[in-house]
């Protein structure tokens, strides 16, 4: 399943050149995601309600073409990849109404309980891990 967020550039996102700073991209990604897990019927406080934490293990991002002040955009996130301990999203953002692809990323997740000790999702939360790997099937 890959979702869709539409956004628009708020001027504390941008530099002195007038862009988004590369550092606002990740808070962007961060929203995305939520927004993913809210459209498969969670939400990250659910998960963090059932005991299940998804802290950053690495990210990256490629820069393609500097949004500005104003302008509305699209992200599409989507979880590309999922082991019983990670998983990682990637995502794609394009400047509207043009869809010009401005730029994409990654991150990867551990699962890990409050403590983030790494835990097994499969074994642990047997009826998340299935609804996960149903929502990656879906296209």
């Amino acid at each position: 399943m890959k979702s869709e967020t539409k956004m628009t550039v708020r001027y504390a996102e941008t530099d002195r050149m007038g862009i988004v700073h590369h550092s606002r991209y990740f808070p962007i990604f961060e929203v995305a995601r939520a927004d993913w897990l809210r459209k498969s019927g969670m939400t990250y406080s659910q998960m963090e309600e059932a005991g299940i934490w998804l802290p950053l293990c690495e990210a990256g991002a490629k820069y393609i073409k500097g949004l500005q002040y104003d302008d509305d955009y699209i992200v599409y996130a989507e979880m590309k990849s999922m082991s019983v301990a990670r998983c990682r999203f990637e995502y794609e953002i394009y400047k509207m109404p043009e869809m010009e692809l401005a730029a994409t990323g990654f991150t990867e997740h551990g699962f890990t309980a409050p403590s983030l000790k790494p835990i097994n999702l499969k074994k642990k939360h047997p009826q998340i891990w299935e609804k996960l790997c149903i929502l990656m099937e879906t296209k």
